[in-house]
């Protein structure tokens, strides 16, 4: 069974009715969910993940005590404890008296300074470039099963819409990091008999297309290690997800398979071209990369970001 499937199970059974009968009076400013860390929160889990952080559990979001009265939220933090230990053979853990919580209640205005810095959602320009994309996704990853009072998933919305520049700022950094990486360097690399630098390099690039990948449907990419399988969710995915596959699981050592290796690399540069093409992105017309990064980065509109380093949003 999947986290979010035991999670909105537990919630519906033991505590809508909960919230319902004893806090009548704050269930319209509550919203309730399953989001934040863990594979969990977008699905991904499976057996191996049931050995740790894995129970039947939601997160209960509310605002803060100008609107509920902190006596009433501890109220709700004991109710909450003592829910039903054990659903669906999985046993709830002890709750940390210190915080730290991934369940329970928790304030809406903790949950978004924890992910991403900003209480409201309202990210400086600071944080648009330097905040990882995997930090955005945590926090408007998962589902929310209501939320009565709508602050909860009013700043989940703003935080979901980068502003354009910044958008194009990162896909341009990441354009020109795989133009170096793999157009460039993965050869030089092999014709200095450096095998490792050349494997480096041909990590960087496959990095840069999976965030360029994200970043081109406006979505964000979860932690390095779920990338992949949320790559092979998005639009038209079937034959970058191979490519970059093919890239990061074959030995470059034999000549023959090196050629196949910057083959695709080449290959996967096309399919970004036809996908900047796609989106109006790009005036460059030309199979280098580089080109395309600078085509890329004049389309921002705002001066002081355009002509920041193109890689300033890396």
């Amino acid at each position: 069974m999947r986290g979010i499937e035991l999670s909105k199970g537990y919630f519906e059974e033991y505590g809508r009715p909960l919230l319902e009968s004893e806090f009548a009076d704050i269930f319209p400013y509550i919203a309730v969910g399953y989001v934040g860390s863990g594979s969990d929160r977008y699905g991904y889990d499976d057996e191996i993940s049931q050995d740790h952080d894995f129970e039947p559990g939601f997160c209960i979001f509310i605002p803060g005590e100008n609107v509920i009265d902190r006596k009433r939220v501890f109220q709700l933090e004991r109710a909450y404890a003592k829910l039903p230990k054990e659903y669906k053979g999985f046993t709830r853990q002890i709750m940390s008296p210190v915080g730290g919580n991934r369940n329970g209640v928790i304030e809406i205005e903790d949950f978004y300074l924890k992910a991403v810095g900003s209480k409201d959602g309202n990210l400086s320009l600071e944080q648009w470039l330097t905040l990882p994309d995997y930090a955005l996704a945590e926090a408007v990853n998962g589902q929310v099963y209501l939320d009565n009072y709508g602050e909860f998933t009013r700043i989940r919305e703003i935080i979901m819409d980068m502003p354009r520049d910044i958008r194009l700022k990162r896909i341009a950094g990441n354009l020109l990091i795989m133009a170096q990486a793999g157009q460039y360097n993965y050869t030089r690399c092999l014709k200095h008999g450096e095998i490792e630098a050349a494997q480096i390099a041909c990590n960087e690039f496959v990095d840069a297309a999976l965030k360029a990948s994200f970043l081109l449907q406006s979505k964000y990419m979860p932690y390095y290690k779920w990338s992949f399988r949320a790559l092979s969710q998005l639009e038209d995915s079937q034959e970058l997800t191979e490519l970059l596959s093919y890239l990061l699981m074959s030995d470059h050592r034999a000549e023959n398979i090196a050629k196949k290796k910057y083959a695709a690399i080449e290959n996967v540069a096309t399919y970004m071209i036809v996908q900047l093409n796609k989106y109006g992105l790009t005036k460059a017309i030309c199979g280098d990369l580089e080109k395309h990064a600078y085509s890329v980065n004049d389309k921002i509109d705002d001066g002081n970001i355009r002509n920041m380093n193109i890689l300033a949003a890396i």
